[in-house]
């Protein structure tokens, strides 16, 4: 069945390819809340045009609570059993004077493939949806269903899921293509902290709003704060902000900046503070959080916000990934003892860990899956990501990214090298050819 399938993947691949980039075109970031509209009118209308292009393919399609669609292979049972292949269609902003190439048109340049959502996660998840097809035109049947499901808030919280289980039951089993290979079971806990700290030093009235483009899922790349009527620049590199190590944050930067040229007293023992305990320093150590565990490494802290409350009280946020073993409280508790004078702790966004147990058959089975096709290793892994599996029950992250391959979302000429794109459609046809097998009672048939 491998050989077959790599063989309507190429015959098919120009097909794939225009219908993918009737969903890429559609400018999917998060809009103002209307009626129908939860998330603004461009992630639903990227989820109709999903469902169009099932419908064309042959598929039963819903709309779910004006948030997720669906398109099932199957017919629907009594027990409302079905497997479940999740994935979204909202993305993050592009500024197109960044990008080489229009961030919402599909490019192709010396056998890569940019836009905005190619490898986040609009080429996945309808590569999944073809590989549906594939296996559809094949003739297979499954007798448990099989739904591709097309979410419309990931990138601003996932507050679609919820949505959709108020109507419909979670899969049995379920993977998201949104994370990376091999099989994730595991993604790690996070937690933002909100740090206000009172610094009573006459300076402070000296020290302007800072200024740049920061959020939660991000290095900031660049950032500026007027003080004693002279600006202060700091120039870094953006990445996301679980793998601080492959940016240059602009935060400690400029901490190190002002840290230089601040007069003595508290503001500048403030950031000399930032500058000593964040700059480069990856994972909590002089934080006193530096936990680890064999199953997910270390813990990872990010600066990803910096604000002037007022003329005493500043407020720096961290983004903290940890270790499926470590807890919420025993971080909060540690980092406490690490912290400025007159600091306040506050949690803003906290996500519990997923642990899925690893000794599941349908791990083993997208795990021999990926091994057939790649030869690489199959040893299920954790993550430091948040994916829908944390919020739909029965779920596990399964690609698209292949090991070494970091980075790439959320940046400027997003990218997906087409042969990796096809590798990972051949794969998630593998994968609905199994769990159609295994749905009706055979997992052990092999062509």
């Amino acid at each position: 069945m491998e050989t077959k399938i790599k063989a309507l993947v190429e015959e098919n691949w120009e097909d794939f390819l225009n219908d993918l980039a009737q969903v890429i075109r559609i400018p999917s970031v998060q809009g103002i809340a209307e009626a129908n509209c939860p998330f603004g009118r461009e992630p639903k209308a990227a989820v109709l045009q999903a469902l169009e292009i099932a419908k064309g393919y042959g598929f039963e399609t819903k709309l779910v609570n004006q948030a997720v669609g669906y398109a099932q292979f199957g017919e629907s049972r009594v027990d409302q059993k079905y497997l479940g292949i999740i994935g979204h269609l909202d993305v993050v902003p592009a500024d197109e004077s960044n990008w080489d190439s229009p961030p919402f048109a599909l490019s192709r340049r010396n056998g890569v493939l940019y836009a905005r959502g190619i490898l986040d996660n609009k080429g996945p998840i309808m590569s999944c949806l073809f590989g549906l097809k594939l296996i559809k035109d094949l003739g297979i049947q499954p007798k448990i269903p099989i739904r591709i499901l097309f979410g419309s808030n990931e990138e601003m919280g996932s507050h679609d899921m919820p949505l959709y289980l108020e109507k419909e039951v979670p899969p049995i089993f379920g993977f998201t293509p949104d994370c990376k290979y091999p099989v994730v079971y595991g993604e790690r806990g996070i937690v933002n902290l909100a740090i206000k700290t009172t610094i009573e030093d006459a300076a402070t009235v000296k020290l302007g709003d800072f200024r740049g483009q920061m959020s939660r899922s991000i290095v900031p790349s660049e950032l500026s704060v007027i003080f004693d009527e002279q600006k202060i620049t700091a120039l870094g590199k953006s990445s996301p902000s679980n793998a601080p190590e492959m940016g240059v944050n602009s935060i400690t930067k400029l901490a190190h900046e002002l840290s230089e040229i601040l007069p003595s007293g508290a503001l500048k023992t403030y950031f000399s503070w930032l500058d000593d305990h964040l700059s480069e320093e990856y994972y909590g150590g002089k934080l006193g959080i530096g936990y680890s565990d064999e199953a997910s490494g270390k813990l990872i802290v990010t600066p990803v916000l910096i604000e002037k409350i007022d003329d005493q009280n500043l407020l720096l946020e961290l983004a903290i990934r940890y270790p499926i073993s470590v807890t919420q409280d025993m971080i909060i508790t540690a980092i406490k003892e690490h912290l400025p004078q007159k600091s306040q702790v506050t949690v803003t966004r906290a996500l519990k860990g997923t642990n899925f147990p690893i000794d599941n058959p349908y791990i083993k089975l997208l795990s021999d899956i990926y091994g057939s096709v790649t030869g690489l290793d199959v040893k299920p892994v954790t993550t430091t990501g948040a994916t829908y599996a944390r919020y739909m029950p029965n779920t596990v992250a399964f690609g698209p990214s292949f090991p070494g391959q970091k980075g790439i979302a959320h940046k400027e000429n997003e990218y997906f090298v087409e042969a990796d794109l096809k590798t990972n459609l051949i794969i998630y046809a593998l994968a609905i050819y199994k769990l159609c097998l295994s749905a009706s009672g055979n997992n052990t048939r092999t062509d």
